[in-house]
């Protein structure tokens, strides 16, 4: 997963990204590293604060710029 690149891109620490999920910073490393999966309600809030795609993210495709959004 892309997570670590998105957040590093910004110079924000894994504390910084948990404290804006409200979550520990443990389970945002464990979504990460991959060991534990993301709820989508999170999910869609990363790709929302990264400015990228869900699919982006998960790696289903490579193109970074987020689709145009429904009204």
């Amino acid at each position: 997963m892309r997570l670590r690149d998105l957040r590093e891109d910004r110079d924000l620490t894994q504390q910084e990204i948990a404290d804006y999920l409200h979550i520990r910073q443990n389970t945002y490393s464990q979504y990460e590293s991959g060991q534990r999966q993301i709820p989508l309600a999170l999910l869609v809030r990363l790709a929302g604060y990264f400015n990228t795609s869900v699919d982006y993210i998960l790696s289903l495709t490579d193109e970074k710029k987020p689709y145009p959004r429904k009204r």
